[in-house]
C-alpha cells in the first residue's frame, strides 16, 4: 500500500502477468494464411544459387521452385509471388523475354500450377526490369527516359501471357501511370476476367531494395526516382490509391513495409479491398545480418516485425520468411 491508498485503480499490467493471459488478450495475431512467399526462379541453372545478401534465400531451379511451392502450401501459406530471372543474353531494350510464352516466368507459372493447382494462390510480378538490358521497369525513349505509355503496351502483353500460363493474380509493380486499367482491359479482352490484380499502389524509391537487385540479376543503371514514389510523400500515395481503385485493382499493396507503416495504416483505413504489404529484401537482410552477429534474437525480431506490419493494417504480408514462420505458427498451435 502506498501513501495514495488504492491508487492506481487502473492497472493495465494485470493483463500482462502470464504468457497465457497475454495471448488471450492479444489484439493482433499472425496466421499462416496471412503470408505470401516471394520466390525467384532462374533460367539455365541446375542447382539453386544462394543470394549472398539474403542468407537462406536462393534463385531456384524449376524443380526446386516446385518443391518450395509445395512446402509453402503444406505450411499453410496462402500464396507465392514469382519473379523470373532470365539468362543475360536474353535481355534487351524491350524486355521481350518477359512476354515470351516460353520465357522463364511463364514456364515457372505453369510448373507451379502443375504442382499445386488452385490450392496455392499463384502470383506473378508484372514488370520489365528483370528482362531489360538497362534494368528499368519500362522501355526507354530516344532520350533514355522511361516511356510511360509505350511501357503500358508491354505490360498489357505481359498480363496476357502470364494469364495464359495459369496465374491467379498479377502484380503490376512498375509504377507506370494507368498500369492497372491497361492490365485489366488486357486481361478482360482475352477472357481472363477471373485473374485478379494486386496493385503495387504505394511503391517507394527505397534504399532497402539493394539485395533484391542481386536476387534478380538486375542490370539497372541509374535509379527509378522518376516513377517510384518519393519517400517524403504520403498524400501522393492516397492519390495513387484512388486511381488504382478506379482502374479496377482488386487488392492494393504498400512497399516497402517496415519504413512505411504510417502509409500502410492510412491505406488500410481508407479502403474496402484487401491490403498487402511487402517486407522487402533489405528488411530481411538487416534482421539476418544483425542476428548473425548476435546483436538481436532472430526469431523474436522476425515475429515482431511481422506483427507490426499486421497491426498496421496489412491483411497479407509478402515475406521471405513466409514458409518458416507459417511452420512455426502451426507448431505453436499444436
Amino acid at each position: 500500500m502506498n501513501s495514495y491508498g488504492s491508487f492506481p485503480g487502473a492497472r493495465p499490467r494485470r493483463l500482462r502477468t502470464t504468457p497465457a493471459l497475454r495471448r488471450m488478450v492479444a489484439e493482433t495475431r499472425l496466421h499462416p494464411a496471412d503470408l505470401i512467399l516471394p520466390a525467384f526462379v532462374r533460367e539455365g541453372i541446375t542447382e539453386p544459387v544462394p543470394i549472398q545478401a539474403m542468407p537462406g534465400v536462393v534463385q531456384h531451379t524449376r524443380d526446386t521452385l516446385r518443391k518450395a511451392a509445395a512446402e509453402a502450401l503444406e505450411a499453410g501459406v496462402s500464396g507465392i509471388m514469382l519473379f523470373g530471372v532470365p539468362e543475360d543474353e536474353k535481355k534487351d531494350g524491350a524486355g521481350t523475354a518477359g512476354t515470351d510464352p516460353d520465357g522463364i516466368l511463364q514456364v515457372a507459372i505453369r510448373d507451379v500450377k502443375a504442382e499445386v493447382g488452385d490450392e496455392l494462390v499463384i502470383m506473378s510480378d508484372l514488370c520489365l526490369d528483370e528482362y531489360t538490358d538497362h534494368g528499368h521497369c519500362g522501355v526507354l525513349d530516344a532520350d533514355g527516359r522511361v516511356d510511360n505509355d509505350a511501357t503500358l503496351e508491354r505490360y498489357a502483353e505481359m498480363a496476357q501471357v502470364q494469364a495464359d500460363a495459369g496465374v491467379h493474380v498479377v502484380g503490376p509493380s512498375g509504377m507506370m501511370d494507368g498500369q492497372v486499367g491497361v492490365v485489366r482491359d488486357a486481361l478482360d479482352t482475352i477472357g481472363k476476367e477471373d485473374v485478379s490484380i494486386l496493385a503495387y499502389t504505394a511503391k517507394y524509391s527505397s534504399a532497402f531494395y539493394g539485395p533484391f537487385r542481386e536476387a534478380v540479376g538486375s542490370s539497372l543503371r541509374g535509379d527509378r526516382k522518376t516513377y517510384q514514389q518519393d519517400p517524403a510523400n504520403l498524400r501522393e500515395s492516397m492519390r495513387e490509391l484512388a486511381l488504382d481503385l478506379k482502374e479496377g485493382a482488386d487488392m492494393v499493396m504498400v512497399k516497402p513495409a517496415g519504413p512505411y507503416l504510417d502509409v500502410l495504416a492510412k491505406v488500410a483505413e481508407s479502403v474496402d479491398v484487401p491490403v498487402a504489404a511487402y517486407q522487402i529484401s533489405g528488411e530481411y537482410a538487416m534482421v539476418e545480418a544483425a542476428a548473425e552477429k548476435g546483436w538481436i534474437d532472430r526469431d523474436k525480431a522476425i515475429f515482431e516485425t511481422l506483427t507490426g506490419i499486421r497491426r498496421a493494417g496489412a491483411q497479407m504480408i509478402l515475406t521471405y520468411w513466409a514458409t518458416e514462420v507459417a511452420q512455426k505458427l502451426s507448431a505453436s498451435r499444436g
